[in-house]
């Protein structure tokens, strides 16, 4: 046999092609002109390169830290403010506001308080879900005026296509339309059901469970009407928490009783999937940068749902938080999900749980001396 040769080009980073040249001869190894320390340097970088890689991807959620405020009164919901870098939990006659990135308390809005907040960052006006509304200005941190409504005020959110803000009722008139500018009432619109957490599409359309009914209404918000609803299924329980694909028209309905998961094709309405949950949502949400749904838990967990595609969907991880943390909110620049409850303060021997009495964790949200524990849960 002849020998061969054999020419491999080699680029470095940063510098010019160089030509390495094999001589293959017969019954004897390949020669190379290639330093014989570079080989395995190479080979070690790439298992390294490898090893990083699914050691990030596979690292699971955990309790990253924890700020506790010593106070009174019963809590809802949590809702944080990306674009204000702030964190807004109502409780008893006033609303704390935290710090999204430090996580430490700035201060607290005497007077405002209720179920939830929203804010309109452009007005620097920030509202409860209340009866009557609360109305404040979130650079003073102070209340500007009460707004008076009918129904029972829940759920709140800022939808961005209107820039108003939407407040959703467990009884008639279902939604309340408010403008942020002043104030005024814009509009109701009449669903039917009790209003739960909502979803906005961005671009005319408001997603919103209907817990009683086991159905996801969708709202025209420029006509204020209602579209459609959308049945759950038999398998489906009372939807409490939302997640919303804005970008694959996904929604993740997060039900109890039964303890589900069940995602919705956003623009038809059909059931894509039905996946099991923890005990007591109350809360839920998707992260665009992962690609996962979540969904908080008053059983003390917290459920990762990971969309693999727009077809595929699996319960990626369970997260272990604690007793009564149901509600929850994303901070989409840190990928975190924040999510609260409350503890009570130290008392004297209390009788053994039995008929009336609540057992442990079934009153952490419920009022009483005792710390407000915000979580931030992240990797």
């Amino acid at each position: 046999m002849r020998q061969r040769l054999i020419d491999i080009h080699e680029t470095k980073a940063n510098g010019p092609q160089r030509t390495v040249r094999i001589i293959e001869q017969p019954n004897k190894k390949m020669k190379t002109n290639v330093p014989k320390i570079q080989i395995p340097i190479a080979v070690c970088f790439i298992i390294l390169a490898s090893f990083t890689r699914s050691t990030t991807a596979a690292e699971p959620y955990k309790v990253l830290d924890t700020t506790q405020v010593m106070g009174s009164g019963g809590i809802d919901y949590v809702y944080a403010d990306n674009d204000g870098r702030r964190v807004y939990v109502p409780r008893g006659g006033q609303t704390h506001v935290f710090d999204l990135d430090s996580h430490k308390l700035i201060g607290s809005i005497t007077n405002i308080s209720g179920h939830g907040v929203a804010i309109d960052t452009k007005t620097h006006h920030g509202f409860s879900s209340s009866k009557p509304l609360g109305m404040f200005d979130t650079e003073k941190m102070e209340k500007i005026k009460s707004i008076d409504v009918e129904g029972r005020p829940d759920g709140i959110l800022f939808e961005p296509f209107t820039q108003r803000v939407f407040v959703f009722s467990h009884q008639a008139p279902s939604i309340t339309v408010i403008d942020p500018k002043d104030g005024s009432i814009v509009g109701t619109i009449d669903v039917g059901g009790a209003m739960e957490q909502a979803q906005s599409d961005g671009q005319g359309k408001l997603y919103v469970d209907v817990e009683n009914e086991k159905k996801i209404a969708v709202i025209d918000v420029k006509a204020m009407k209602v579209l459609t609803k959308y049945d759950l299924g038999d398998k489906a329980g009372e939807p409490g928490g939302l997640g919303f694909d804005t970008k694959n028209h996904i929604l993740f309905a997060m039900c109890g009783n039964p303890n589900v998961c069940v995602v919705v094709d956003a623009d038809k309405g059909t059931i894509l999937n039905t996946l099991p949950i923890g005990n007591g949502t109350d809360g839920g949400g998707f992260n665009p940068n992962t690609m996962e749904a979540f969904s908080s838990q008053r059983d003390g967990t917290l459920t990762i749902i990971k969309e693999n595609s727009p077809t595929s969907f699996e319960v990626e991880q369970t997260v272990q938080t604690k007793p009564g943390c149901k509600t929850s909110s994303l901070d989409s620049k840190n990928n975190r999900i924040v999510l609260i409850c409350t503890e009570r303060a130290p008392q004297g021997p209390s009788p053994t749980p039995g008929a009336g009495t609540d057992a442990p964790g079934e009153r952490r949200n419920r009022g009483g001396p005792g710390n407000l524990d915000v979580l931030w849960v992240g990797r």
